[in-house]
């Protein structure tokens, strides 16, 4: 192990940047897009989250997307610049569902 001399600075853990969570809603009937129906950091994400698994709602993880989706307004029709991104979302999770439902039965 090598020693540290008094010039080389400790290291310090980085802190984790505060987690964001938006959480969308798709009526194919009723919306051209899915829409924004909770969004929020820190303690509220974290209840987003909470509140997913706990109804067996599947989750994906996209720092990027959540930033983007937590601009939008609550109950706003996701913007079609994110369409793209969101359909592949939502292949994952068909793809996840039907995983679970082939589990189930």
């Amino acid at each position: 192990m090598a020693e540290r001399d008094d010039t080389t600075p400790p290291s310090v853990p980085q802190a984790q940047p505060p987690r964001r969570a938006v959480a969308l809603r798709y009526d194919t009937e009723k919306d051209p897009a899915p829409r924004v129906v909770a969004s929020g950091d820190a303690l509220t994400a974290e209840r987003i989250v909470a509140l997913a698994e706990e109804h067996g709602v599947p989750t994906v993880e996209d720092p990027d997307l959540a930033a983007l989706l937590a601009a939008c307004d609550l109950g706003e029709v996701v913007p079609e610049e994110l369409y793209e991104v969101i359909a592949k979302v939502l292949v994952f999770l068909y793809d996840v569902n039907g995983d679970l439902a082939r589990e189930r039965s």
